[in-house]
């Protein structure tokens, strides 16, 4: 007989293990997943800059991309040109195809032929200060573009981490409040806040740099 009710109880062990059958007329329960647009909205205010500031990178990236290009600087088309008309000293005529052409080395021989054309007995270091000091200033023209990049590159992090201290903070209040078994969710709101600040400050900083 106590055998007999043995086996009888653990053959039904597994039937009062099974989870509840669903109730007739009620949608089955789907598992909540959180998205990165979710993870965004509980990252707090900071999070509204650094996305600003990632749609403002990614805006200049393909600005500079779309201009900052090598045509930008001197084309083939050009130095085929520019050779052809110094090999038969027809400096009148390069300054003419320089003025027609917009990128960096045309501006720089376009100037330089412009002064030689109006002091014809200026020495060979004036023609090159005047050389240097155009291509200065386009070098330093492109550079001041890109700069906007490094900017954004330096501020990114800085605001990621303004996001950690918010959310650590935001932690270490939950940890001291009394809050009962809500403390946990909060305390683990405030780290998934701080992390997810500092992952979007890094991954907007990074390739701005």
């Amino acid at each position: 007989m106590k055998k007999f009710l043995f086996l009888a109880a653990m053959s039904a062990t597994p039937v009062f293990a099974q989870s509840p059958a669903p109730i007739p007329g009620l949608p089955p329960e789907v598992p909540h997943t959180q998205t990165v647009f979710d993870a965004m909205r509980s990252a707090g205010p900071v999070m509204i800059f650094l996305v600003l500031l990632s749609i403002v990178s990614l805006m200049l990236i393909i600005v500079y991309f779309l201009t900052i290009r090598r045509g930008a600087i001197v084309s083939r088309g050009f130095m085929a040109t520019a050779d052809a008309l110094l090999r038969k000293r027809d400096y009148l005529g390069l300054l003419a195809v320089s003025n027609r052409h917009g990128e960096a080395v045309a501006r720089v021989v376009q100037q330089v032929l412009d002064f030689t054309t109006k002091n014809p007995n200026a020495d060979f270091q004036q023609v090159r200060e005047i050389a240097e000091t155009e291509g200065t200033r386009v070098a330093t023209a492109l550079n001041n573009r890109v700069t906007y990049l490094a900017d954004i590159g330096m501020i990114a992090p800085l605001l990621g981490l303004l996001g950690t201290v918010i959310g650590i903070i935001g932690s270490f209040g939950a940890l001291g409040a009394d809050l009962g078994s809500a403390r946990y969710v909060a305390l683990s709101r405030g780290i998934s806040q701080a992390l997810f600040n500092t992952a979007a400050g890094l991954a907007i900083g990074i390739p701005a740099m």
